[in-house]
This record gives structure tokens, C-alpha cells and sequence, in this order.
């Protein structure tokens, strides 16, 4: 299998578990913070997710970085179906993208989004297990993560 076949499937697999994730979530777990800690609100690491998608392949694209933005407003990341469908916009223009890598810079600009993609997985996980929110099915399997709240 090419790299660029792999790169796919692993962007098209975390894209999968972030719409799990956004169908297990009601308003209240969007606008939740980790309680006693400096943290923003679960949306807000949505919010993010969805930014990151919009300015690396921009970035790519222009050959430098152009800034980071965010197709949605921060005000917006309380409704599930809206960040859902945010969601799967940035993945369509993603997964449009990684079918026009060609330079290094590209291929940098790919793997910066994918490791932010599982950057952000992993800091769900802890405001899942924090807020003390069943996590999805397809994240226990993917991370083998603990059934319990511990």
C-alpha cells in the first residue's frame, strides 16, 4: 500500500472516531470543562479539530502558513448537529487535499494535521474520563482504554 493510501485511511479513521464521538455528545458535554483544572470546553477542542482541518491544507496550499481559523464560531460548539456537520465538510476538503500532495512541504503540512487529529483524540480521552462521560464504543477499541472510570 503507498504512503499516501495509508495517510488516507488513517485521517478517514480518526475522521470516524470524531463523528462517534460527536454522536454520543448532548449540548451540555459540548460546554463542559474539566473541573478544577485550566481547560477549555470539549467543543472548544472541537473547535480546534475543525481549525486545524481548514488551515494546514490553506497553509499547504499557499506554501506558509496563513493563519489558523476556524470554519465555525466558538459559539457554535454547543450543537452537536452543526459541529457534526463541520465535521464532515473539513473531511471531504481533507480528504480532497491529500489527493493533491506533491512537495515536502505538502507532505509536512499532512502529517502536522494528522498528529494534531491524534493530539486532540488523546486530550478527549482525558476530558471523557474526567467528566466522567461513557466514551464511544469505536474509541475503547481503537486506544484499548479502560471500560471503568478510573
Amino acid at each position: 500500500m503507498a504512503f499516501d493510501d495509508v495517510l488516507a485511511k488513517r485521517f478517514a479513521r480518526s475522521h470516524e472516531l470524531y463523528l462517534d464521538l460527536i454522536d454520543s455528545l448532548s449540548a451540555e458535554q459540548l460546554d463542559s470543562r474539566l473541573p478544577g483544572l485550566p481547560s477549555n470546553t470539549i467543543g472548544g477542542q472541537l473547535w480546534c479539530v475543525l481549525g486545524a482541518r481548514e488551515s494546514y491544507p490553506r497553509a499547504a496550499r499557499a506554501g506558509s502558513w496563513q493563519g489558523f481559523t476556524s470554519p465555525l464560531a466558538g459559539d457554535a460548539m454547543t450543537d452537536a448537529r452543526t459541529v457534526r456537520a463541520a465535521l464532515e465538510a473539513t473531511a471531504a476538503d481533507v480528504e480532497r487535499w491529500l489527493g493533491e500532495l506533491e512537495s515536502d512541504g505538502d507532505w509536512l503540512h499532512a502529517l502536522a494535521l494528522l498528529e494534531h487529529e491524534a493530539q486532540h483524540h488523546g486530550q478527549l480521552i482525558r476530558y471523557l474520563y474526567g467528566l466522567r462521560i461513557p466514551r464511544p464504543e469505536s474509541w475503547q477499541r481503537q486506544y484499548a482504554l479502560d471500560e471503568h472510570d478510573g
